[in-house]
């Protein structure tokens, strides 16, 4: 129960479409999304594999809980070998096309090879068919979704497509869903443009069955009971989204800011969940409502409008409506991070981001590094065609259109910053893990947060293991964020954990109010087998394991457990962590002893055996 107990194959070589059982043994292992998509990936690919080419394979997975009545039950994930790091990839996406895919009946779907020419795969419950998609290549998000609703003639088919940041090998280029909402991070949609598939088209009539409907249904409204009456979930998060931690984190002095030269952004609050709140002097107010995906009780989307006398829209009609708002983690890359304090001229960008289809804080940490290359002369106004400065919003708006669309200095943003960085002469302006951009907190002034983002299996991230919930928001319980002590073991119990989450089919943000007593119940009475909080947390070490392993044989090392080293070595200059550097060196070691991994920070042959990944 739970699970649909199917995967659909798609070779886009031959056109071929078919059925499979779901491995049962590797789900009771893995549990499904993240870690049953990462255990597929990892028996059927090369680890050394071209990330674009045509052995790759893109992984789409739901989790057991996706499509039922859990609160949050709308996550799933794309899983391939991410042409940004060369590491493993797992993107996670909520919305309403993974409930509609597990409705359909599917677990996963598995696409191998490559399409000579453009398509798009149709599902309808049991009936699945590649259908040609040169009419939508080229095109954006935007375009493709309605496009593809009209052409079958049901509004209620849910779509997953690349915009032309996917085409062109942006890479960072995400898969988006339901207009906005999207796996964004490590260039997943990259792969599905190299596979010339535009778009995944679901259709589902079947429903989700739970093994236990009773104690299902009390497990369930327990953990609605706990979201709703706990302040984030049940208050701040419904009313300022993620956007809540803009003066937060500001305010703790560790927003990384002017691509990280600094830890405090005196333009915050301009940007900020509160002032998107606010109504200006003619009139307008950018936040039109908040928004939910599927089954979810907390309500964090944004739905927001720009004002329509600003001037990128004045002239564009296309873009004076109402779609999805700022994220903190957006409005930080392209905002505080490239000293940008337009809020406006931040919704405009991350509409762009949308509608073309990329990673907003890839691309936003991308054009502060290259903001820094233009400042210390490595890149001209010549090369750009205008001034790339830091705070300039126009050359935000630009550069975020030029890189949608392929166009200009914007094939270069495409790149990401590592390799842009490279290019121009100055590796160290990249703010980079294992080749990805990291998030908008400063490691500097949250020194668990900088282990977590060093050993993150898919590079920088902040959602492999969110320390930030207990070193700034005491969340389950108060740590302080200035010292080592006791970090190596926070940053295992929040990836464990996290790893679990992502597998199940439920959203992370339900952590910051439930534990792992509030998740087992769920999980237990929804699926076969047994599945008690011990076996749970084991799921997610054996899959933190397992990505890892893949990652060593891609040829990574313990040496990419790292920081920039501005990080390491440049002290903050001002607010409340002045003299400040991440000080990783204390906590790495004791990480790796955690871990059961060797001082070469390679998993050892009893953990490997303990968590039956000999």
């Amino acid at each position: 129960m739970s699970w649909a107990r199917k995967i659909l194959r798609v070779n886009l070589t031959t056109g071929d479409c078919s059925s499979e059982p779901l491995n049962m043994e590797w789900a009771a292992q893995y549990l499904g999304q993240r870690g049953l998509g990462t255990k597929y990936l990892v028996e059927e690919t090369d680890p050394t594999v071209d990330p674009f080419s045509p052995d790759n394979k893109l992984i789409i997975a739901t989790g057991p809980l996706t499509g039922t009545i859990a609160s949050t039950a709308g996550r799933w994930s794309v899983i391939t070998k991410s042409p940004l790091t060369g590491a493993i990839a797992c993107s996670n996406s909520g919305g309403f096309f993974g409930a509609e895919l597990k409705t359909a009946g599917w677990d996963m779907i598995i696409f191998e090879g490559k399409s000579p020419k453009p398509v798009y795969l149709f599902i309808k419950d049991d009936n699945c068919e590649l259908l040609p998609a040169d009419d939508l290549w080229g095109t954006s998000v935007w375009h493709t979704e309605p496009a593809i609703k009209e052409k079958h003639g049901d509004d209620k088919i849910k779509v997953a497509s690349i915009g032309e940041a996917g085409e062109n090998g942006v890479l960072f280029a995400a898969v988006v869903n339901d207009l906005d909402r999207a796996a964004g991070r490590s260039g997943v949609g990259a792969v599905m443009g190299s596979k010339n598939l535009k778009a995944i088209a679901a259709r589902g009539t079947k429903g989700v069955q739970v093994n236990d409907p009773r104690a299902f249904m009390q497990s369930t409204m327990a953990a609605k009971k706990v979201l709703a009456e706990h302040t984030v979930t049940g208050e701040g998060l419904p009313t300022y989204g993620t956007q809540v931690l803009m003066n937060i984190i500001n305010e703790s002095g560790a927003l990384p800011t002017e691509n990280a030269r600094d830890g405090q952004f005196e333009g915050a609050e301009k940007i900020s969940g509160e002032a998107m709140h606010e109504t200006t002097a003619d009139g307008h107010k950018n936040l039109v409502s908040n928004n939910a995906c599927f089954a979810c009780t907390i309500g964090c989307a944004r739905v927001s409008k720009i004002n329509p006398k600003h001037v990128s829209v004045k002239d564009r009609p296309e873009y004076q409506k109402e779609s999805g708002g700022l994220e903190y983690e957006a409005a930080w890359a392209m905002g505080a991070s490239t000293k940008v304090d337009d809020l406006d001229a931040l919704t405009f960008a991350n509409f762009l981001c949308n509608e073309h289809g990329m990673d907003p804080i890839s691309f936003g940490s991308t054009v502060a590094a290259a903001m820094e290359l233009y400042d210390v002369g490595a890149i001209t106004e010549e090369q750009v065609g205008y001034p790339l400065t830091f705070g300039s919003a126009d050359a935000l708006m630009k550069i975020a259109e030029q890189t949608g669309k392929g166009e200009g200095f914007g094939v270069e943003i495409g790149m990401g910053s590592k390799r842009l960085c490279e290019k121009y002469g100055h590796p160290e302006f990249s703010m980079t893990v294992k080749g990805q951009e990291f998030p908008a907190y400063d490691p500097r002034g949250v020194q668990g947060m900088g282990l977590a983002y060093a050993t993150s299996n898919r590079g920088g991230c902040h959602l492999r293991g969110y320390t930030v919930s207990s070193e700034v928001l005491g969340l389950p319980v108060k740590t302080d964020p200035h010292v080592t002590e006791g970090k190596a073991e926070l940053a295992k119990a929040f990836q464990d954990l996290t790893a679990m989450i992502d597998s199940s089919g439920l959203c992370i943000f339900t952590s910051f109010a439930l534990g792992l007593d509030d998740y087992q119940p769920q999980i237990q009475a929804a699926c076969e087998g047994d599945f008690s909080g011990e076996k749970l947390l084991e799921i997610g070490e054996r899959i933190w394991n397992i990505e890892r392993k893949y990652n060593l044989a891609a040829g990574l090392t313990g040496k990419d457990d790292t920081l920039p080293k501005r990080l390491l070595k440049d002290a903050i200059k001002s607010g409340p962590t002045k003299g400040m550097v991440n000080r990783l060196d204390e906590m790495l070691p004791e990480y790796y002893k955690l871990r059961g991994w060797s001082e070469d920070g390679e998993p050892t042959a009893a953990t490997l055996g303990r968590l039956n990944l000999v």
